[in-house]
């Protein structure tokens, strides 16, 4: 009797557990790169901290590696509600609202610390709303840094860089400015990036210390000019109907857990930029040019005519605030 009753009792226990994982709020996230990477251990970390603080409510299920969706498709399964959280690059959401176009203006912000002040200031946070209408809802900024720019020639001023063929992100701003500097921009996915300068296909790109150096594109790149003369960061992103429609016991700690995790990929990015710069320099396959504040001041007044020409879809107003954080 007692081992039939101890049998009863095991057996009930498994069926609790299975009933309540059953009931588990499933969050699926996906992301395009490694776990290794910032925004890889980023989605990590929130993973990790989601089912800590709510042990049974929630399960988290991370896609890395463009396993589940990529940055071109995640968001259209967004709303479908196919995943729940994504983290593209902010050049990504043309679509959805022109406003984030701020983010690719060249020369826009002197360092991270100025991004970081933008981002977290009023006018930054109220861009994380600006694709409710769409069904979209931004979370926070992930950091991955400055843009430098690499090429088979040195690109010490502006004119060094007219004809050359540069792979750019799919956005309308970067490529208005190249065509600035007499290039030709061609938008083209990142993952083709390395065979394409291997190839000679085209002659240069951007792109931060971190993407450089991960993805080798300065073994094929005689020449890197650190110009720090744009961003690449990414937005986390929801579904605005999922996460509202979360019970008031589970949103709050989620929001809490996401910007935690996010402050640690953060720092990740920061460490990495660093010390990847140092890894390309050590390598000695690249040259590294140093430029003049007279040859970024020469860069400056060539690429910033950009601002106009998009002021009118993004709004003057979030070009200050921009330029306001560098102070």
């Amino acid at each position: 009797m007692r081992l039939l009753t101890a049998a009863a009792t095991a057996i009930g226990l498994m069926l609790g557990a299975t009933a309540a994982q059953a009931d588990a709020i499933k969050i699926k996230f996906a992301h395009v790169v490694a776990e290794n990477t910032p925004k890889g251990q980023m989605a990590l970390k929130f993973k990790e901290l989601a089912e800590s603080r709510l042990p049974g409510k929630v399960e988290v299920e991370v896609y890395p590696n463009s396993q589940l969706f990529n940055d071109n498709n995640v968001l259209e399964a967004m709303l479908l509600g196919d995943v729940h959280l994504a983290a593209p690059s902010l050049s990504k959401f043309n679509k959805y609202t022109k406003k984030l176009q701020v983010f690719d203006l060249p020369f826009l912000f002197k360092d991270m610390n100025a991004v970081a002040k933008f981002q977290d200031g009023p006018a930054g946070q109220k861009l994380l709303n600006s694709m409710n209408s769409k069904g979209l809802l931004g979370l926070g900024y992930l950091h991955n840094g400055l843009k430098q720019l690499s090429a088979t020639r040195e690109l010490r001023n502006p004119e060094d860089a007219n004809g050359l063929k540069f792979r750019i992100q799919s956005s309308d701003v970067i490529a208005a400015q190249f065509e600035a500097v007499g290039a030709t921009p061609l938008k083209k996915p990142f993952s083709e990036v390395f065979l394409l300068l291997q190839t000679k296909a085209i002659d240069g790109q951007e792109n931060t210390w971190s993407n450089i150096y991960s993805k080798k594109f300065f073994e094929v790149q005689e020449h890197i000019t650190a110009s720090n003369h744009g961003l690449i960061d990414y937005l986390v992103v929801t579904s605005a109907e999922f996460w509202n429609g979360l019970p008031d016991d589970i949103r709050p700690v989620l929001d809490a857990s996401m910007k935690e995790a996010i402050a640690h990929g953060n720092k990740i990015a920061e460490d990495k930029a660093t010390s990847d710069r140092k890894r390309i320099a050590e390598s000695g396959r690249s040259t590294i040019l140093e430029l003049s504040d007279g040859e970024r001041a020469k860069w400056v007044k060539a690429m910033k005519p950009v601002w106009d020409k998009f002021a009118g879809e993004i709004g003057q107003d979030l070009i200050d605030a921009a330029v306001a954080s560098n102070n």
